[in-house]
């Protein structure tokens, strides 16, 4: 059951092989930390975590390294508007100083990772900003204008996108006859874009000019730098495909001059709101973990519905979906604590046929949906004991992400322990209305009363 994966690059799914045996380069694109990161964006994050795990679960050793872009980032892909941290600045208040910038990148940053935690991402090897690799921008950007792949305009140093007969190779661009020139400096062709951006105010001082890196050259930069000239695998959303991930090709392949720079691109679909809206900062229509958080829902149950849908089809989210993503996340959790100390004989022979079955599933480009399909067959299955079940799930786990192995049974707080006991007093007293208060005030704090012939259980919402 080789692991198979659609390759973007060349529009077909593929089994995967890395160019060193067992060993695996991944390069994930991180955020631009000018604001919090929302629940579109993390399920890209989700998806490389799924990923990397899955290729551990093959056997794989991964290197992983994601960059944090705190710096050359512009609001259009056509290198028109201002930096995305310079919009951060302004709109925190903060100084247009590189200084400002690390503070707010800081704070971008310690709430992205702080984000990733809690959705049980495993963190990467490697997490480089881009401020930092400034010399190595230079340097490369150097190499480039040397082998004449570069020109100047007025406002930056340019990639010469002519010089390259199989430029957009990933996905095709589309001619754009009516495309405007950027307002300051001239391309040469609408597809040509920026190594470089002078800013007289704020960047660094090259001999090129001030400024600071063109976004895509930092990519290029840092996954080569800690993954080598060529790797194995390159991710990112959809949206970045066209324009940032055929930039980074361009330039990479013209440098190095190793085809194929990236041997595996994979790319995730958008989330996508009721009305079919894509999830974006720009729109202003944008939900973040706290959201989540803040109407008690657990990180692991956004986590559990982007795992019901595949990574290359679009997540429609709502917040029914979410609650229906919530009930089976905590089935399931609920079911492994019951199942964990089971004392049955294990029958090996019954577990490798269903292990079998979430293999071919999860190897099979991700199939999630469907390897969560095994997770349920699993757990129903009258032909296995409990503690076959128990070991499966925690064998399941090793995809799936949910730290199913160091689940335990929730502590309920003192104060809603005693809100329950009132209730229950109010009950006995006949009470109705103030049991009935006090059962919605345990429910607005996050846990659910259920009564029985005992009394009462407590559970989390």
């Amino acid at each position: 059951m080789p692991l198979v994966l659609y390759n973007t690059l060349n529009r077909k799914k593929e089994p995967f092989i890395s160019l060193k045996k067992n060993l695996v380069g991944l390069y994930t694109c991180g955020p631009t930390v000018y604001h919090y990161a929302h629940i579109g964006n993390l399920r890209a994050f989700i998806f490389e975590d799924i990923l990397k795990r899955v290729l551990l679960f093959n056997g794989f050793k991964v290197n992983h390294v994601m960059n944090i872009t705190d710096v050359g980032h512009l609001i259009s892909d056509a290198d028109e508007g201002e930096d995305k941290m310079t919009k951060g600045l302004k709109r925190e208040g903060l100084p247009l100083t590189l200084a400002g910038m690390k503070k707010l990148a800081d704070k971008y940053t310690a709430a992205f990772v702080a984000d990733l935690k809690q959705l049980l991402i495993i963190l990467p090897d490697k997490m480089p900003k881009a401020s930092e690799h400034i010399s190595e921008d230079i340097e490369f950007i150097a190499k480039l204008q040397k082998k004449g792949f570069t020109y100047k305009a007025s406002d930056g140093i340019y990639f010469d996108t002519s010089r390259l007969k199989d430029y957009g190779k990933l996905i095709q661009i589309e001619d754009d006859q009516d495309h405007q020139r950027i307002k300051t400096g001239e391309k040469k062709n609408h597809r040509d874009f920026a190594l470089w951006k002078f800013n007289s105010q704020l960047g660094w001082e090259t001999l090129f000019g001030k400024g600071f890196p063109g976004w895509h050259i930092e990519c290029s930069v840092m996954a080569s730098k800690y993954l080598g000239k060529q790797f194995d695998l390159h991710c990112g959303g959809h949206d970045l495909a066209q324009v940032h991930h055929n930039n980074e090709i361009a330039q990479s392949e013209a440098a190095f001059g190793k085809k194929p720079w990236v041997k595996y691109w994979l790319h995730n679909e958008f989330v996508v709101l009721d009305g079919g809206e894509k999830m974006s900062k720009s729109k202003e229509n944008i939900i973040i973990l706290n959201t989540l958080r803040d109407k008690n829902y657990d990180p692991l149950d956004y986590r559990y519905l982007c795992l019901g849908t595949h990574y290359r089809n679009p997540l429609m989210f709502s917040w029914e979906a979410l609650e229906g993503a919530r009930v089976a996340r905590k089935k399931l959790f609920e079911f492994v604590l019951a199942a964990k100390n089971s004392k049955a004989k294990e029958d090996k022979l019954k577990q490798q046929q269903y292990l079998k079955q979430f293999t071919q599933e999860i190897n099979d480009d991700l199939n999630t949906p469907k390897a969560l399909a095994v997770v349920w067959e699993v757990v129903k299955a009258e032909d296995l004991a409990d503690k076959d079940k128990y070991s499966l799930l925690l064998e399941f786990d090793k995809a799936l992400g949910f730290n199913l192995q160091h689940l335990k049974k929730e502590k309920i707080p003192s104060a809603i322990v005693e809100l329950a006991e009132q209730r229950e007093l109010a009950r006995r007293k006949k009470n109705w209305k103030l049991a009935d208060q006090l059962r919605e005030e345990i429910k607005n704090q996050g846990y659910l009363v259920e009564d029985n012939s005992d009394g009462f259980v407590l559970k989390k919402g």
